[in-house]
């Protein structure tokens, strides 16, 4: 969706700076990171440790090749008893993995007056936080293209400075790859991507069998479209401006095409039984939150049950 603006003052010092706050993360990012630990240690509080022993170096199982996959990965001699390629899997391999994807694309900089977070601030203390928790908890958490999967204590701090130095193009979905069967993907963005796009990020994520989460994080102004008289939209990722002479007259139509692209979202996920959810920067970090973590099975091995139904949780 285009970002938006009022054409004189306003909103506009909102939007325009969404190229200055991607260039100066690094100042934001102490902020961000203190807010995800506090809010990670209070949940931690109230839950018990899933530690787990064992994840070592040993075989655990053989598993089909999916296409994508280096060839290297391939154990031929398994492979040539039967038709089918098959890699072997290692027991740290096979071990619960999660994915995390934050939106870090201009989109996410906008924030309108009456929000604390931009979407890109919410997204990342989100992220540190969700990581956080599942680290304390035993489980690898890694950033696609980016962060490899780790257990490490340190995990926010690894990932504050992966972003740091991080200078490839800003994406809005998260690279294709290939996670493990037993691998979580949660994804945190605004999904103004053309839902061709996002269907494909979907089959690609989930061709290996793993299952993962959507939240669509939107500013309060993105919900309600509270403009009215003549208003300059600018779209942030270069798509141009547009203006209109009486704003309110595009309300119901917005309203309309917003609710038909979720709904385009919901179908898809409902087809490979992932989670979609809708979350306002108005609404408390710590609710998303628990709801992320609410919604993962996290044992070693087990079917993934979702504890909590797609839908808005903001």
């Amino acid at each position: 969706m285009a970002a938006e603006t009022g054409h004189k003052g306003g909103e506009i010092a909102a939007i325009r700076r969404a190229d200055g706050e991607s260039r100066t993360l690094a100042a934001s990012l102490p902020r961000l990171v203190l807010e995800a630990r506090r809010i990670a240690a209070n949940v931690i509080h109230g839950l018990h440790g899933r530690r787990r022993a064992g994840a070592g170096e040993s075989f655990w199982q053989y598993r089909r090749f999916v296409s994508g996959e280096p060839s290297q990965s391939v154990d031929w001699r398994r492979s040539a008893r039967d038709d089918h390629l098959y890699v072997r899997e290692q027991e740290w391999e096979a071990a619960h993995t999660v994915w995390l994807w934050p939106d870090r694309s201009p989109s996410m900089a906008f924030a309108s007056r009456q929000v604390r977070d931009s979407k890109l601030e919410r997204a990342l203390i989100v992220t540190f936080a969700l990581a956080e928790l599942l680290v304390d908890g035993g489980e690898r958490v890694g950033i696609p293209g980016l962060m490899n999967p780790t257990a490490s204590r340190t995990v926010i701090d690894k990932m504050a400075q992966a972003m740091l130095h991080d200078d490839a193009a800003r994406l809005s979905l998260p690279p294709s790859f290939v996670p493990s069967a037993l691998a979580e993907i949660v994804v945190l963005s605004d999904f103004w991507s053309p839902i061709a796009e996002i269907r494909r990020m979907l089959v690609g994520l989930s061709a290996s069998g793993a299952h993962g989460t959507l939240v669509q994080i939107v500013d309060p102004a993105e919900e309600t479209f509270p403009y009215s008289g003549r208003i300059e939209f600018v779209e942030p990722e270069g798509a141009g401006a547009i203006t209109a002479g009486r704003a309110e007259s595009w309300a119901a139509d917005y309203v309309t095409r917003v609710a038909l692209h979720r709904d385009q979202i919901r179908s898809e996920t409902d087809k490979l039984d992932w989670l979609f959810s809708i979350h306002t920067t108005s609404r408390s970090a710590a609710e998303l939150l628990l709801f992320l973590h609410s919604g993962m099975m996290v044992s070693k091995g087990t079917a993934r049950t979702a504890t909590v139904k797609a839908g808005r949780s903001g």
